[in-house]
């Protein structure tokens, strides 16, 4: 009876060896990823790992400095494009180069990372080295001024002034404005003082319309309007009153229709009074003043008619009536034609340890159903894990069978929902 004892203890001892080494296997090979892969090697703080020729190479972070394997310190920069373009680099850090680039009183302004120097106004010199004060700088090196000018320096700024009897732009020069109709543009004529000059200014009559043509003013009344343009035009109309029923509206003194124009393709106007107003027939939609196109499936969606978060697709109700269909999307729960919530979870990674995520719930994975007779679930990883119950051994998805350790005969299960079999 001993003998047969020690046998079976021998036995159960082996089975929990066989287990403990397999389950020390599938760590170590977790953990081993082979001397080609970042995942057995760990860089520095700032620090990343990347994969050159088949091997883990450890690198800063950009703008960082230091020992891959251990630290790196993050820097301002470590060359000029790091900086602004108004800062160069410097021991690391984005620094102004205006500070000592330029001579005395000059100015500086920096452009890509370059200083620039140059004398203020009213200041002569060397920039790089000193600028000297002059007053009358502005006028020279160069000249601003034109031909026929004079320059004065007031207030420290150049000023031009043509010289007497010259007109024109001086910072361009100076000369006679004109001396014939040729001199000026075509829409001018050259005046008795040599100024070029619109000749229509004096010759039509009231609320003419005037055009020149080779220099010469041509006379007409706007159009739609009535009378002698050499004394006086009149409008077509003043009040809505003056005009016809086809263009009832007078606008800016014309009588118009109010609906020519205003409307989109295929749209409909009709005028209120004289205000037009745009609208889509009863077999189209869309933007009255754009385009009025056909009705399609997807218009049932637009607006959304269903509740918040929640999604609408073009369907059909029980009559075959085609209608607007409310859904809650992947991963929110609710009534989608009131409002749609956001479940607890979408994926197990969201729940604690000892629960999934069903039906978007963190729920407890071990629900009765899942483990044999006589064994034991326990949630673990996010999935139930079966076990036989102390005193029981055997396959706990199916059933777990006693251990009896004073008979002689071990018993041995057969089927899920077999019968224990001591002569099998």
């Amino acid at each position: 009876m001993k003998s047969r004892q020690t046998a079976v203890l021998l036995m159960l001892l082996g089975l929990f060896a066989t287990q403990a080494m397999a389950v020390q296997n599938v760590y170590y090979r977790a953990l081993s990823g082979g001397g080609s892969s970042c995942d057995t090697h760990t860089c520095g703080i700032n620090a990343r790992c990347t994969i050159s020729e088949g091997r883990p190479v450890c690198s800063c972070l950009n703008l960082h400095m230091g020992d891959p394997l251990h630290r790196c310190e993050r820097v301002e920069c470590l060359i000029n494009e790091d900086c602004i373009g108004s800062r160069v680099c410097s021991s690391n850090k984005c620094v102004d180069p205006c500070a000592y680039a330029c001579g005395t009183n000059a100015l500086c302004h920096t452009k890509g990372h370059v200083p620039v120097c140059t004398c203020p106004p009213g200041y002569t010199g060397n920039p790089s080295n000193k600028c000297i004060y002059d007053p009358e700088a502005p006028c020279k090196d160069p000249n601003p001024c034109g031909v026929n000018t004079k320059c004065e320096v007031i207030n420290g700024v150049a000023t031009c002034s043509c010289l007497p009897g010259y007109r024109g732009r001086p910072l361009e020069g100076c000369r006679h404005e004109c001396d014939n109709d040729f001199d000026c543009p075509n829409h001018l004529h050259c005046s008795a003082n040599f100024r070029c000059e619109n000749p229509c200014l004096s010759q039509c009559g009231e609320s003419a319309e005037c055009d020149v043509v080779n220099h010469r003013a041509k006379c007409t009344c706007p159009k739609s309007w009535l009378g002698n343009p050499l004394i006086s035009c009149r409008p077509e109309c003043t009040h809505h009153s003056d005009c016809p029923a086809g263009k009832p509206a007078c606008h800016y003194l014309k009588c118009v229709n109010p609906c020519d124009g205003v409307c989109g393709t295929h749209a409909n106007c009709e005028l209120q009074d004289i205000t037009p107003v745009c609208s889509c027939p009863k077999d189209r939609t869309g933007d009255p003043f754009t385009f009025c196109r056909p009705f399609t499936d997807e218009d049932l969606c637009q607006p959304n008619p269903c509740g918040t978060n929640a999604e609408c697709r073009p369907g059909h109700d029980n009559t075959g009536k085609k209608r607007p269909v409310c859904t809650c999307p992947h991963g929110y729960l609710g009534n989608a034609l009131i409002s749609c919530q956001r479940g607890e979870c979408i994926q197990d990674s969201e729940c604690p340890d000892n629960r999934a995520c069903i039906n978007f719930s963190c729920q407890n994975p071990c629900t009765g159903r899942e483990c044999g007779l006589n064994a034991s679930c326990s949630p673990r990883r996010h999935i139930a894990v079966c076990t036989c119950d102390d005193g029981y051994r055997g396959d706990a998805l199916f059933a777990c069978n006693p251990i009896e350790s004073g008979s002689s005969r071990t018993a041995k299960y057969v089927g899920r929902y077999g019968r224990l079999c001591s002569t099998c």
